[in-house]
Formats: C-alpha cells, structure tokens, sequence
C-alpha cells in the first residue's frame, strides 16, 4: 500500500517532469524560424549583387550622410528604375545631391553616378561571359552557407528532441517531431535552390 510520501514522490518527480518537458511544438517553430531567417539572408545577400539589370536593391546598403546623420539612401531620394539598365535617384532636397553621389562612390556598388542637377542616374554595364559565370559562382558559395545554416538547424534541433526522451518526451512522439522537422527543412532546402536559380537565370539573361 502507498504512503502519503510515496504520493507525494510520485507527484513531484511527475511535476519535475512536466516542467522539464520539451515543448515540440514551440520547438519545431523555433527550428522554422530560424531557417526561414537564413532563407531571407540569402535572398537580401542575393539582391545585391549586380546581374545586368537594373535593381534598386543593389543601392540597399548606401548610407547617406544627411544633416550629420547616416541615412539608408531611400530615406532622402526616391530611387525608382526608369528601363532595365537605369537607376533613377530623385533627392527629396537638391542640397543632398552631392552626398548622395559621394554615398555610392564609396560603397561596394562599383558604378559612377551621373547627374543633371536634379535626378543622379546610374547605368548598369552589360556583364561579360566570364563576369556571369563568376556572379554565379559567387551566389551558389552564398546560397550553400545558407543551406549549412538550415542543416546546422536541424542537427541542433534534432539532438534537443532526443534529449527530451530522458524528460519524459515518448519515443513516437519524439520520431513523429523529427519527421516534421526534416519536412521543414526540405521545404527550406527548396526555397534557397528556388532562389538560386532564378538569380541564376537573372544572370544568365542576357
């Protein structure tokens, strides 16, 4: 027969349990959100490089120097793209013209700008073969760290499940959360090729 201390044991080694309890469902959301900021790292990183079409999103990380302070670009000019190898840069004050040209001068951009006194322009070269073949050597590196962030994910996630076995977390249910694990990681792994390649054929268009 049990004792009250017996009892009160047994509800208190269950209680350690449920506390130490892994919760999979906000787990398996922790694992979606990270590979889901990889994904869109890998699609900012992407949007930058310059592939022979005109995209405002190459100018993403110019600062401005307005009133003493550092700006992103769009928050002095409107940056809008006229026809595919012009950028168009519209100050909101004419007076910011000239740090908006020194701006792009000293970013990673790699185009002089041109102005009419009102609107900078910047035109976008055609790339050659060989500078293609290298843009696409150069996202397929990006997009593989991308991939090693997601599997890196899912190694750590899936070492917590098999730990919480040892807290209470049942075998089947331990599995059944692996399985959805590997189903968001493949939807992730998908997600970066998809980006890959339309980046690739981005620079491959001629």
């Amino acid at each position: 027969m049990l004792q009250m201390s017996d009892l009160i044991f047994n509800f208190a080694e269950k209680n350690l349990i449920s506390r130490n309890m892994i919760d999979v469902k906000a787990t398996l959301k922790e694992s979606e959100e990270r590979m889901e900021m990889a994904a869109l790292f890998l699609e900012d990183s992407l949007n930058r490089i310059r592939a022979g079409r005109a995209n405002v999103a190459i100018l993403s990380g110019v600062r401005v120097n307005s009133y003493g302070q550092m700006v992103p670009l769009n928050q002095v000019a409107s940056v809008t793209c006229p026809d595919a190898r012009t950028i168009a840069i519209k100050p909101w004050d004419r007076k910011v013209i000239r740090d908006i040209e020194k701006a792009i001068m000293d970013s990673d951009v790699g185009i002089t700008p041109e102005n009419n006194g009102e609107v900078i322009r910047l035109g976008i070269p055609q790339p050659t073969e060989e500078r293609r073949r290298d843009l696409t050597k150069q996202c397929a590196k990006i997009a593989e760290k991308a991939k090693v962030e997601v599997r890196n994910v899912r190694g750590e996630i899936k070492d917590k499940l098999k730990k919480a076995i040892k807290d209470g977390l049942s075998e089947d249910n331990e599995k059944d959360a692996e399985l959805d694990l590997q189903k968001i990681h493949d939807k992730y792994i998908k997600k970066i090729d998809e980006l890959l390649a339309a980046k690739n054929k981005e620079i491959m268009t001629v």
